[in-house]
C-alpha cells in the first residue's frame, strides 16, 4: 500500500484536521508526523501541550495508522526516513512564510520521487472560534508567566526584542523569517525602561512609576501571547519590590532584571561618566530574597544584572557578585559591558560556566553589536536582548518625515517613505 504522509502542530484538532486525513485516507495508509516542541516553537506559536500529548491525540482520530514525531520545520528527514509516496498538507501554504516549507517539499519530491497533494484550507466560523480560544489561552497570566522557563529548556538561545507598545509587540509577535533552510522569529519581549521613559519624553532615571510601565505592559499583553521580560531598574527599595514582583508575577510576567546600583539610577551606557553609585553585595543579595520569598510560584524569574564591568570595577567583582546573587536565589545572571567588542563578556561567561554550568545567563548585545547568537551560545549565554533598537530605528524616521513635512509644505516627499497604512493595520487582529 502506498504512504501517505501530514503533518500537524495543533494543540487542538478540529474539522480542518479531519478534512486532511480523510483526503489523505483515500491514498494509502497515513502517517501523521506531529511537529516536536522545539519545532512549533520555530514555526510561529507555542505549544499549550507537549508533543506526547499532542502524538496521542492525533493516535485517536479514525483512519490514522501510524504518529512519529517531526523534528525539524523542514521535511527533509522525513523523506529520508519514510520516503512516502505522498504528502498532503492544507493549500494555506502557498503564502506567507509557510510557502518555504513548501518548496521544501518540492525540492525533495525531485530527489526522491513523489506527489504532493494540497487540500483547500477549512475556514469556518468554528475553526475560527477553536484558533482565538487558544490564543487567548496562551495569552492567559497562567501559561505565559512560565514560558520564558520553558523556552530556556527548548531554545539554545532565547532571542527577546524590545517593545514599548501594542503596536510593536504586535510586530515581534507576528514577524517570521525564513532564515538558513528554517523559519525563525523572536522568542520573547523586553520592556525597556529607557524606552519606556523616552517613549513618554522622560529622563532615564526611574521617573516613570510602576503604575506607569503595568500600563505599557496591559497594552503589550492585550494584543501579544509572547513572554515578558520587565527591565526592573535598581527594584527600588526593598519594602516596594517585594510588592512589585508580586503584581509582575500576578499579571503574567515571566522575569524581571534588577541592576545592582542605587540612587538616582542612570543609564548604564553612561559608564563612569556620570557618577553612579553600586549597590553592596549585601544590600543587593538582600533584595533578591525578599523578591525571591514574596513570590507565590516558582514560575517568575528574578534576574540579577551586575554593573561591574560597566564601573570598571573589574573582572573579579563580577564574578563574586554573580556568585552571591545566585546563592541569595537569583534566577539567571545578566552581566553588561560598554566595550565596542564582547572580549570581557567572553571571559565572563566562561570563567562563570566554569563554576556553574545551570544558571542562565542574558546578555544585551547593545554595543558590542557585531556579535552573532551563537557565538554567545558558544560561550554559555542562554538570553539574548536587543533591548532598544525599534526606538533608535523609528525616531530618525520620524524626525526625517518632520523634516519633509516642513521643507515642502505638503505630505508627497514625506510619504515615499511610510508605509501605506493598510498595510500595518494587517496586523491588528479584528474580534
Amino acid at each position: 500500500m502506498a504512504t501517505v504522509y501530514t503533518c500537524f502542530c495543533t494543540d487542538v484538532i478540529h474539522e480542518g484536521h479531519l478534512n486532511i486525513i480523510r483526503n489523505a485516507a483515500r491514498y494509502g495508509e497515513v502517517i501523521v508526523g506531529v511537529l516536536s516542541d522545539e519545532a512549533v516553537i520555530r514555526y510561529g506559536r507555542f505549544p499549550i501541550i507537549d508533543v506526547e500529548k499532542r502524538m496521542e491525540m492525533v493516535r485517536n482520530i479514525e483512519g490514522v495508522s501510524r504518529v512519529t514525531v517531526q523534528s525539524e520545520i523542514m521535511y527533509d528527514n522525513v523523506f529520508e526516513n519514510l520516503r512516502p509516496d505522498y504528502i498532503v498538507h492544507g493549500d494555506n501554504w502557498l503564502r506567507g512564510p509557510e510557502s518555504f516549507i513548501r518548496q521544501n517539499v518540492l525540492d525533495n519530491i525531485q530527489k526522491y520521487g513523489g506527489e504532493l497533494i494540497e487540500v483547500p484550507y477549512t475556514y469556518s466560523d468554528e475553526i475560527r472560534k477553536i484558533d482565538d480560544t487558544v490564543k487567548e489561552k496562551l495569552a492567559m497570566p497562567e501559561y505565559r508567566r512560565k514560558r520564558l522557563r520553558q523556552l530556556l529548556k527548548l531554545c539554545p538561545v532565547v532571542k527577546a526584542m524590545e517593545v514599548h507598545s501594542g503596536l510593536t509587540g504586535l510586530i515581534v509577535e507576528k514577524t517570521v523569517v525564513e532564515n538558513d533552510k528554517s523559519l525563525d522569529q523572536f522568542d520573547a519581549m523586553w520592556i525597556s525602561s529607557l524606552c519606556d521613559s523616552t517613549v513618554k519624553g522622560k529622563p532615564d532615571i526611574e521617573l516613570v512609576d510602576m503604575s506607569s510601565r503595568i500600563r505599557t505592559i496591559d497594552d503589550v499583553m492585550d494584543v501579544t501571547t509572547k513572554p515578558i521580560i520587565l527591565d526592573g531598574d535598581t527594584g527600588g527599595l526593598i519594602e516596594h519590590f517585594v510588592y512589585n514582583v508580586r503584581t509582575l508575577e500576578r499579571i503574567g510576567v515571566s522575569a524581571v532584571i534588577i541592576e545592582d546600583k542605587k540612587g538616582i539610577k542612570r543609564n548604564s551606557l553612561f559608564g563612569t561618566e556620570v557618577e553612579q553609585t553600586q549597590d553592596s553585595m549585601e544590600d543587593f543579595c538582600a533584595k533578591i530574597k525578599a523578591g525571591k520569598e514574596a513570590l507565590r510560584t516558582g514560575e517568575f524569574m528574578i534576574i540579577a544584572r551586575i554593573e561591574s564591568l560597566i564601573l570598571e570595577k573589574g573582572m573579579e567583582d563580577a564574578l563574586n557578585r554573580a556568585s552571591a546573587y545566585v546563592r541569595a536565589g537569583a534566577d539567571a545572571i545578566m552581566i553588561h559591558s560598554r566595550k565596542t567588542e564582547p572580549d570581557e563578556i567572553f571571559e565572563f561567561c566562561d570563567r562563570f560556566r566554569a563554576e556553574d554550568r545551570e544558571t542562565p545567563i542574558v546578555v544585551v548585545p547593545t554595543t558590542f553589536h557585531s556579535v552573532t547568537e551563537q557565538e554567545l551560545q558558544n560561550h554559555g549565554v542562554n538570553i539574548v536582548i536587543y533591548a532598544n533598537q525599534f526606538l533608535r530605528s523609528a525616531f530618525p524616521a520620524m524626525q526625517r518625515t518632520a523634516d519633509l513635512i516642513l521643507r515642502n509644505h505638503r505630505a508627497l516627499e514625506a510619504d515615499r517613505q511610510c508605509m501605506p497604512f493598510r498595510d500595518i493595520i494587517t496586523l491588528i487582529d479584528e474580534i
